[in-house]
């Protein structure tokens, strides 16, 4: 006898299948979280400058500045760029080795690796003309959904003097990234630490960090309010210098006119403006900046042109 009730059988009913949840994903280096407040903020200028990048090979890149100062020491500075076949994202190629030597032969210098599919290194030197001044070695591993990293700072085996840092982030959703970082530091009669706590939340237009420590505390937001405005918001506190700033910067971008303006006001009763126009066909950017410290009656203004 049939089925009288016109019902499927039960192997035949499908089945609704479970969920799928999406990885995690990597929450990026520690000192990269709060480089989206950090990037709407201006750039501080003073004097004139004259900036000429040379594009040699898809390998090498040179540019050159040339730096007029009325407050600081004025002269020239080479910056040479080597960068491998191995590109990761769009702003990380391995290996790349970049250097920076101005008129006094000071030097400062990077060297990048990727030692394998997820540890990479980092060698950092810099001189004041003969004589080395820092010398630092990071190593940083990067899982599915973590980031560890371990720096050494000016290590001496003879006068028993390192600087330590470590960080660890992990992603605990797609939106919340938890994590610390840890500074040992260790000389002749003096050896001490620090331990900060830090938290990174993104949501669709907007992201908020915070770290929090024995030092101090260091928070901010990013707000993207559409194509054109983007706004951030800072706060930092120093419980050592018993100082607190906070500051409020916004970036307007004009792409009709090819332009981008930066401004910051401050707690400091600082307020500084930035404005960047493109000039094309020609492959030249013009800059104009100027920085008012209203507490200290400090005024100084910038000019840069950039060729390539």
């Amino acid at each position: 006898m049939g089925n009288m009730l016109g019902l499927a059988p039960l192997g035949a009913l499908p089945r609704r299948g479970a969920r799928r949840e999406e990885p995690l994903p990597n929450p990026g280096s520690f000192d990269e979280l709060h480089r989206l407040c950090k990037d709407v903020f201006p750039v501080q200028m003073e004097g004139v400058k004259f900036i000429v990048n040379k594009v040699l090979s898809s390998h090498f890149q040179v540019t050159h500045t040339v730096h007029m100062s009325a407050l600081g020491l004025s002269g020239y500075h080479l910056h040479a760029a080597f960068v491998g076949d191995q590109q990761l994202s769009p702003t990380e190629v391995f290996p790349t080795v970049v250097g920076d030597m101005d008129s006094s032969g000071s030097l400062n210098a990077q060297v990048l690796l990727l030692v394998a599919e997820r540890l990479r290194a980092k060698a950092v030197f810099q001189t004041q003309q003969a004589k080395f001044l820092t010398w630092q070695f990071d190593g940083e591993y990067r899982g599915d959904d973590c980031t560890a990293t371990l720096t050494l700072g000016n290590p001496d085996l003879i006068g028993e003097s390192v600087i330590m840092v470590a960080h660890f982030l992990q992603s605990l959703t797609q939106r919340l990234v938890l994590g610390g970082e840890l500074v040992y530091h260790r000389r002749p009669g003096e050896e001490g630490a620090i331990l900060t706590l830090a938290g990174k939340y993104s949501a669709l237009h907007w992201v908020a960090t915070l770290n929090v420590g024995s030092g101090g505390a260091h928070a901010s937001y990013y707000h993207k309010a559409n194509e054109q405005v983007q706004v951030g918001v800072e706060f930092e506190a120093n419980t050592r210098l018993q100082d607190t700033t906070f500051s409020f910067g916004y970036h307007l971008t004009l792409p009709q006119a090819n332009m981008v303006f930066r401004g910051l006001v401050d707690s400091n009763w600082c307020v500084a403006a930035v404005l960047e126009k493109k000039m094309p066909p020609l492959p030249v950017t013009l800059a104009l900046g100027a920085f008012l410290n209203h507490w200290r009656n400090r005024f100084h203004c910038g000019f840069s042109i950039t060729v390539g």
